[in-house]
């Protein structure tokens, strides 16, 4: 009896196979993007500095606001250059008389000739004194012209249009004109829209834009508006757009980098002059590529591997070459067909050769902006 129990004792059922998520590579046309670290210039970058000496009488805007070109800043005491200029302009009035004279004295010349009232010698000094009249009339307007330029310098105004730092002077103190630098600063202005961006770019990532430039793969961007996109620390991805127009024409021995500059637009007034940002720059031509999730990509020491099933819900070993992150998605450059069915959950759980139960998912599409936009040439609106 008990044998006969023994015999008629089921086996224990296999364990359940484990359950995965696979999916097939999306197969889409991509741009690469290369990511620098850049810092935000003003295009126009004034310092407002005294022109003209003199007693600094008011202060026409407020501090850190946005002032037009042209608005009056500063004012300096002007009464000192105006009696300057009424007195060029009576001197230039007395050199006028002067002339008119000399003239009048030259057109009797000839009559007085032929009557033989006059040598040729007086002929001759009269026409010198109206050539020293005209010269005197030419100093004089000189002397005009500059003490209206006086009076006009000491209404300091705006060079360009932009945001003003605070007043470095106040009133009733004595300043310094000159030339240069020689002026007391007053104060300075930088605009606001659009801004430069600079960043550096390696030497490798040099030679690769030459070498596509060269290819016909991706426009010069000594040539051509290629696109950058912006991002500020507060900031995720790269909402802000603009494109390159230099690039520097040497390497820094330095640093072995070469410097590059891009304009971005600032209508809204966010971004401002001295801020880093991220700046990404469109560093391949287009090209058809496979993506997958970034996570379903795994490391073997220095290679890169994911987990296949094939036809027999068996797990599979495939080793990869990958290229860059677009959305969460990774370009994976060998490896992989649109065909082969990669797990992107359950990774865990798989091992070579084991047989899975495999659920089929859709993977989500990188969004339009990895693509990139096509390039523009410098002279393009």
């Amino acid at each position: 009896m008990l044998a006969l129990a023994a015999c008629n004792r089921s086996a224990p059922p296999p364990p359940p196979s484990p359950k995965v998520t696979v999916a097939h590579p999306v197969e889409r046309e991509l741009t690469d993007w290369d990511e620098y670290t850049a810092r935000l210039e003003a295009i126009d970058s004034v310092e407002v500095r005294a022109r003209v000496s003199g007693y600094l009488e008011s202060v026409h805007f407020r501090e850190g606001s946005v002032v037009k070109k042209g608005d009056l800043l500063f004012l300096i005491d002007p009464r000192p250059y105006e009696a300057q200029l009424r007195r060029a302009e009576g001197d230039l009035e007395l050199a006028k008389s002067r002339l008119n004279l000399a003239q009048k004295n030259l057109a009797r010349v000839d009559f007085l000739i032929k009557s033989n009232a006059m040598s040729k010698e007086e002929a001759e000094t009269r026409a010198a004194l109206v050539r020293q009249a005209e010269a005197g009339v030419q100093a004089s307007q000189a002397a005009v012209d500059a003490a209206r330029l006086d009076v006009e310098f000491t209404r300091v105004t705006a060079p360009v249009t932009g945001r003003a730092s605070r007043k470095l002077v106040t009133e009733g103190n004595l300043i310094n004109g000159g030339v240069g630098t020689q002026g007391t600063l007053l104060t300075t202005i930088v605009s606001l829209d659009p801004l430069y961006v600079y960043f550096e770019a390696n030497e490798r990532d040099y030679l690769k834009y030459v070498r596509l430039a060269k290819s016909g793969e991706r426009p010069s961007s000594r040539e051509y508006k290629n696109p950058v996109q912006i991002g500020l620390a507060d900031e995720k991805g790269f909402p802000h757009e603009g494109y390159m127009d230099f690039v520097d024409n040497q390497i820094d021995r330095g640093t072995g980098t070469i410097q590059g500059r891009a304009i971005v637009p600032n209508s809204d007034g966010l971004l401002a002059p001295g801020l880093f940002v991220r700046l990404r720059l469109i560093g391949s031509g287009r090209y058809k590529a496979l993506l997958i999730p970034d996570d379903a990509v795994q490391s073997d020491q220095a290679e890169k591997f994911v987990w296949v099933v094939d036809g027999d819900n068996k797990v599979r070993y495939r080793r990869v070459t990958c290229g860059s992150l677009h959305d969460g998605l990774r370009v994976v450059r060998e490896g992989l067909t649109s065909q082969d069915r990669v797990i992107v959950k359950g990774i865990q759980r798989a091992r070579p050769d084991i047989v899975v139960e495999a659920q089929e998912e859709e993977l989500p599409p990188p969004t339009p902006n990895a693509a990139g936009a096509p390039p523009a040439p410098l002279d393009a609106p």
